[in-house]
């Protein structure tokens, strides 16, 4: 009993200095641990004794992906676009996808390839080696993967658009070719070929 009357009494004295104490909002509470509310900032190019080859600005660990990069496990090599080819699939595409990808083809494509793709767009029509048409039959036998590993890393003359256009975008865009490949309704095959 001696035991719950000395806590309750304990209890009431910290309530009291609470609500004794009051909130003062002008001034700062005390701080137990002030290094770990003002830690020193160094700039990025500054030295900085706290490694060991005294910079502030440091590499990644190895194996870091950084934020929003889908790591890409292939070279540019024309083995890894076929196994590209085999191994990597398009995923389902929306109507809104496939419009998107026709404005990134007019974008990046159309200059080169042509606002149908058959290779005479208007940098082909100014001198420069026209790039193969993308409705031939060699373009429509590609896989979407290997399509995707071109447009990742490029080929001969196209040079790689990976840092223009994103992974999701890159799928959006063959989707469009895709359409652009496809005959038009009542077409002979002689009348659709390129």
């Amino acid at each position: 009993m001696k035991l719950n009357l000395f806590l309750l009494a304990v209890l009431t004295a910290l309530v009291g200095i609470n609500l004794g104490i009051g909130d003062n909002p002008t001034r700062r509470n005390l701080e137990a641990m002030p290094e770990m509310v003002h830690t020193a900032a160094y700039k990025s190019f500054s030295a900085n004794p706290n490694f060991a080859d005294g910079k502030t600005l440091q590499l990644p660990p190895e194996g870091v992906i950084p934020r929003g990069v889908q790591p890409l496990d292939y070279a540019a090599t024309p083995e890894d676009a076929a196994r590209a080819g085999r191994e990597l699939h398009a995923p389902p595409m929306t109507p809104a996808g496939i419009e998107r990808g026709a404005a990134v083809y007019q974008i990046y494509c159309l200059p080169c390839h042509g606002a149908a793709g058959k290779g005479d767009g208007p940098v082909a029509m100014r001198g420069f080696p026209p790039p193969p048409s993308l409705v031939a039959d060699h373009a429509r036998n590609l896989a979407e993967g290997q399509m995707f590993h071109i447009v990742t890393y490029g080929q001969k003359n196209m040079p790689s658009y990976a840092t223009q256009v994103t992974p999701d975008d890159r799928w959006r865009v063959i989707a469009y070719l895709r359409g652009l490949q496809q005959p038009p309704a009542g077409a002979s095959k002689e009348a659709a070929k390129p």
